[in-house]
């Protein structure tokens, strides 16, 4: 699991990331901005020749979920499920789709995630374990609390109850996908940008 956009700048992405880790025993590698910085720099900018700790995480793992959050109007309810191991992407579609309530929408066909947040570009980390991974995008409204009127699990605001149903899903999904696992898993195509 990865949130390199994670802390004051995507929030509520970490703790997502985090807690599907945990729960899953699965290795987890984070950047968490404090506030008040907000920086974002591309997915392809985190390198792991300039990272001891990125090249190590990665190193380590077979396949990686990594969590991001963007906002558009177009898609405000949208989650997109990107990344070059496609197979693993319809996985983790499934389960978000079974796990989440209206007016949520799961999109995990490329063509219809803007090209930006597709992750399939060859140096973004998610696609540089052997099997590749996921690019998952949050959409505001999921990481938001309504009821406490801030960010999800950020600055004191209580996680809201949306981003419990989400990480239950992306548990299981992680978990059911460790028993399915098949050769055709590891012959996914990445495009280039």
């Amino acid at each position: 699991m990865m949130a390199f956009h994670g802390g004051n700048l995507e929030r509520t992405t970490d703790v997502v990331a985090a807690e599907v880790a945990r729960r899953t025993h699965a290795s987890f590698y984070g950047v968490l901005q404090a506030a008040p910085l907000r920086e974002h720099l591309p997915s392809t900018a985190f390198d792991p020749s300039a990272s001891e700790a990125l090249s190590s995480f990665l190193a380590s793992v077979d396949v990686v979920i990594a969590v991001h959050g963007y906002g558009r109007e177009d898609q405000w309810n949208d989650l997109l499920v990107g990344g070059g191991n496609r197979v693993l992407a319809h996985h983790v579609a499934t389960h978000l789709r079974l796990g989440l309530p209206e007016p949520y929408r799961v999109v995990d066909d490329l063509e219809a995630i803007p090209r930006a947040l597709r992750g399939q570009h060859p140096r973004n980390p998610v696609n540089l374990p052997p099997q590749r991974g996921v690019q998952l995008e949050l959409p505001p409204p999921i990481r938001w609390n309504r009821e406490a009127q801030g960010w999800s699990d950020h600055m004191g605001i209580p996680r809201s109850p949306h981003v419990d149903l989400l990480i239950d899903s992306l548990t299981g999904a992680v978990q059911s996908w460790a028993m399915e696992i098949t050769p055709d898993s590891l012959e996914t195509p990445v495009e280039k940008e």
